[in-house]
């Protein structure tokens, strides 16, 4: 199901002439459960733009156009191995006006104010949902970042913003997604991914321990060909994200179906992987990324028969 432009004018008007259809349509979507019966889950992410990531390789503005990235959600949650979406206020409220929400996952992000490049990266602070807001608009859950580096400051608030955060949502016994990551300075100050096991199994054992209970936590990290090692460190449910499409993402694919053989290890958030392909086919991502999530109900890419 495309994006019709005619329908996408409609909403550009409703957002003069009755604002108050986007949070009505957002309240009122048909829920699911979470999980399904066999506890995977495939949910698209599409809150980097909520933090100024709106670049693809060398081109600066490659996710910037809405339209664009509108209709290839609207098209992937049409598909119904896709459980949700993971976005920003602005994103979710447009998906639900535009009925591309029922019986998905809807997660909300969270801490967006560590605006990509910015020299406060890391100090990461809470802009878009808060907790009272995901419950009042009908939300699954909230995701959070949490980026350390042992040598910014900034980080101490950044955790325990997520620590409280964490709180809050199982209190309301909603879903609570920590992103953690370990981040280094570069010669010139710039945060950088640190992208060792060892650093990557270090932040989800910190992650697994933040909030007042971990009961309705669940944990997204880079997939690595070490998995084993880093799921072993928590418990906690684990879904992978995917990062920017560089080069062939053969790898990418490769990593999430051996991964997947872990037993806390349950799918994927996957943003740019799926939506901006290389190949300019986010049906077919999907579709690769379903061979590797949930292989038994895997689905043939366009064009085959």
């Amino acid at each position: 199901m495309n994006l019709d432009h005619a329908r996408y004018r409609e909403l550009i008007d409703a957002r003069a002439f009755s604002p108050d259809s986007f949070t009505a349509a957002l309240r009122s979507r048909h829920r699911r459960p979470i999980v399904g019966t066999d506890g995977r889950l495939i949910i698209l992410a599409a809150d980097h733009t909520a933090r100024g990531k709106i670049s693809l390789g060398s081109d600066p503005v490659a996710m910037s156009d809405r339209f664009t990235l509108l209709d290839r959600l609207v098209r992937c949650l049409a598909m119904p191995e896709v459980d949700g979406v993971l976005a920003s206020a602005d994103i979710l409220e447009e998906l639900a006006w535009l009925g591309a929400l029922n019986d998905k996952v809807a997660i909300g992000t969270m801490n967006r104010g560590g605006i990509i490049g910015a020299a406060w990266e890391l100090d990461d602070r809470l802009t878009a949902y808060d907790t009272n807001h995901i419950e009042a608009m009908g939300l699954d859950g909230g995701k959070t970042l949490v980026r350390i580096d042992y040598s910014d400051p900034g980080v101490a608030r950044t955790i325990e913003t997520v620590a409280r955060l964490t709180t809050e949502l199982a209190d309301r016994q909603l879903m609570a997604m920590i992103e953690p990551l370990p981040y280094l300075k570069d010669s010139a100050g710039r945060a950088i991914l640190d992208t060792s096991v060892e650093a990557l199994t270090t932040v989800v054992a910190i992650a697994s321990g933040l909030g007042s209970s971990s009961a309705y936590t669940w944990l997204k990290i880079p997939a690595t060909a070490r998995m084993a090692e880093v799921a072993a460190a928590t418990t906690l449910p684990i879904l992978m994200l995917g990062g920017e499409p560089v080069g062939d993402s053969d790898e990418t694919f490769a990593l999430w179906e051996t991964a997947m053989k872990e037993p806390n290890v349950r799918g994927v958030v996957a943003g740019r992987t799926l939506l901006y392909p290389n190949d300019g086919d986010p049906e077919g991502a999907v579709g690769r990324a379903v061979a590797a999530v949930r292989p038994a109900a895997s689905i043939q890419p366009r064009g085959t028969k």
